[in-house]
């Protein structure tokens, strides 16, 4: 195992909601990306983005209070950790495969990053479910000769949680289907490092106020 994740350097796991509270959850990501502001929207080569998701559906801070998900932060970083980036990704119909990538290089600012993608989608094969070079967090580049079939694509049903190492050569498949494919994607760094977005500067006094302590912590 390495630091609480298997050797292949990710996991597939239940999230933290369920049946009726997935739904609800599905309807606040839907409200959410269509009531976000221009400037919190990003259009990739494949995707779209949108941040300042909490503000808007808070509903998602169960993910960051969600114990496995702490438990494998605690196991990987090693100490004293906080929220980097929290948005909202939604992969375009028809999008191409991404190229594989590492969030993070060792000794970088914000390693060990333990990466999360909760699937408000199924992650299937088809519709581009991110795949992984298992076991490569330890490579400083891909193999020149890395195969397809050396991948594995973390498939899952719509609320699984899907957890990785920074550093393991990972990204989104090609989405054949008519649909989009939707996630929350989000890191954990070390306290210390400077994260992607200041979450707190965003975030409503009074939803601020109401969220669990576990999860300001992490945004403080």
């Amino acid at each position: 195992m390495r630091a609480g994740l298997p050797e292949k350097g990710f996991a597939v796991i239940p999230g933290p909601f369920r049946a009726s509270d997935l739904k609800a959850a599905i309807g606040a990501y839907d409200h959410a990306v269509a009531a976000a502001c221009p400037e919190d929207c990003k259009e990739g080569s494949t995707s779209t983005r949108v941040n300042a998701l909490l503000d808007r559906a808070p509903a998602f801070a169960a993910v960051l209070t969600h114990q496995p998900l702490i438990d494998a932060a605690v196991a990987l970083i090693g100490g004293p950790f906080k929220l980097s980036a929290f948005h909202a990704r939604s992969i375009r119909p028809g999008a191409s495969a991404q190229a594989l990538h590492q969030d993070v290089a060792p000794g970088e600012d914000g390693w060990p990053l333990l990466g999360f993608i909760l699937m408000v989608d199924p992650f299937e094969v088809e519709n581009g479910a991110t795949r992984f070079l298992p076991g490569s967090a330890d490579l400083p580049a891909l193999p020149e000769k890395s195969a397809p079939s050396d991948l594995e694509y973390a498939c899952g049903p719509a609320g699984s949680l899907l957890l990785f190492e920074g550093l393991v050569w990972h990204g989104h498949g090609a989405n054949i289907t008519a649909r989009w494919r939707r996630s929350v994607q989000g890191a954990l760094i070390p306290k210390g490092a400077r994260a992607a977005v200041d979450h707190r500067s965003y975030l409503r006094s009074e939803l601020w106020s109401a969220l669990p302590p576990e999860a300001r912590l992490l945004m403080e």
